[in-house]
């Protein structure tokens, strides 16, 4: 009965499952999940982002919008122009003007106004630039995350490959009646354990695969395959006090900031520049249709009216003079954020060293640790499993310790693989508070 029971468990676990006995990858992780030829790598995956993530496409609006405002204060005032006519009620007078003014903007105004624009402009662009930082380090980690998923399926994929194939071998002793029944029982439990951790593993890669493509602005049903390994992933960053002067020389966030604290001083002379004297010069000429209402004589001795029509031209300049508002609390207001943009500065400063020196820590110990699973541990528990299936085969060793072996090479695989992403993820941590992606590509 346990045979029978042994069997079916055996003709359900096998079917659609895809393995093949080649020992390489299932086909479920190489063709939904990874190509190494046509796949896309983590440069191509942080592009992509760039060029179909809305919420970057929207920050970029941003640039547009200051160029518009730069646009708009580097031109200059309109000139005004005015006409009146006024016509005498129940009489022939009247009087036409037409004239027009003009704006100087002295002291400076222009120019302070098309500072603030510029400074604001390169504001923007440092925030869009960190914004692009940010989500480029956010792909790259998700892509390693999704990466680390991919291996860890194919690993279970493996054990369960070689798990079918001991159980025909266990099938086939136990119908020779060279081993128990029991055995063939464990050995349907153990397959079953594997199928459901591989359940287990491909619904956490299916999870990491939507949540990159959410980052790549994709569709969730959209194809995705990935290619690469944490071998060419993981490099080794230049020295920790280079990485230091690099992230304050280039990292856009701290770039922010310092544009802030230009935006701010050149608040502070556009101020000081609209409480300055200004004028504006108008000019109009005017033409006086006037007369009264008797009769007088002309050269000849002729009665006419005393009627004539009177031209004028008028030019004059009309003066703002700062005397009760010369914009004082626009000053004081504009020194304060200026010495608030430059106290927001020097802290962001030590945010970034603390960053760049937290990364590094954590580098140093994750690379440690992945080191010394690749020596001590990986290498030495796959040599171990084999020699135990071997001997276990042959007959020199018991089901029990095949399979615990067994179980110690899937948690130790599992556990390099965490190694190898944390290192990953490191290298992405130094990557992101330098601003230097340029050093993890070997």
């Amino acid at each position: 009965m346990l045979r029978n029971f042994s069997v079916c468990i055996f003709i359900l676990l096998g079917y659609g499952m895809g393995i093949t006995a080649s020992g390489q990858n299932s086909p479920v992780v190489s063709n939904r999940f990874i190509d190494q030829l046509n796949g896309m790598s983590a440069d191509e995956a942080v592009q992509k982002a760039f060029e179909n993530n809305d919420e970057i496409g929207a920050v970029r609006k941003d640039i547009d919008a200051a160029r518009g405002f730069l646009k708009q204060a580097r031109l200059r005032p309109n000139p005004s122009v005015e006409f009146n006519r006024r016509e005498q009620i129940g009489g022939p007078d009247n009087n036409t003007i037409i004239g027009g003014s003009l704006p100087l903007e002295l002291g400076g105004r222009r120019n302070a106004r098309v500072k603030v624009a510029e400074a604001e402009l390169q504001l923007r662009e440092n925030q869009v630039a960190n914004s692009e930082r940010i989500l480029a380090a956010e792909v790259r980690t998700k892509f390693g995350e999704a990466l680390a998923q991919t291996l860890k399926l194919s690993v279970i994929d493996k054990l369960l490959e070689s798990a079918l194939e001991g159980f025909r071998l266990v099938q086939s002793r136990v119908t020779e009646g060279k081993i128990a029944p029991l055995d063939e029982g464990m050995t349907a439990v153990e397959v079953n354990r594997l199928r459901s951790l591989r359940e287990t593993e491909l619904g956490r890669t299916e999870i990491a695969f939507l949540e990159l493509r959410n980052l790549l602005g994709m569709q969730p049903e959209a194809p995705l395959r990935l290619k690469g390994n944490f071998d060419d992933l993981i490099a080794i960053p230049m020295a920790i006090a280079e990485s230091v002067q690099k992230a304050l020389e280039s990292r856009p966030d701290l770039l922010a900031f310092k544009a802030a604290e230009k935006v701010a001083d050149a608040r502070i002379e556009k101020a000081k520049a609209g409480g300055r004297l200004d004028a504006k010069i108008s000019a109009d000429y005017q033409r006086n249709d006037f007369g009264f209402p008797v009769q007088g004589i002309d050269q000849t001795g002729d009665l006419r009216p005393v009627q004539d029509v009177f031209s004028s031209v008028r030019v004059g300049v009309t003066f703002e003079i700062p005397i009760r508002n010369a914009n004082q609390g626009l000053i004081e207001a504009a020194i304060a954020d200026a010495d608030a943009a430059r106290k927001r500065t020097k802290f962001a400063e030590l945010v970034v060293r603390r960053e760049v020196a937290s990364a590094f820590a954590r580098y140093e110990s994750s690379a440690r640790a992945m080191e010394i699973f690749r020596v001590g541990a990986q290498s030495q528990a796959n040599a171990n499993l084999s020699v135990i299936r071997q001997t276990y085969e042959f007959g020199a060793r018991n089901l029990i310790e095949y399979l615990v072996e067994q179980r110690r090479y899937l948690d130790i695989e599992n556990e390099f693989i965490a190694a190898q992403l944390a290192v990953y993820q490191a290298t992405i941590e130094i990557m992101r508070a330098t601003n230097a992606p340029e050093l993890f590509k070997k």
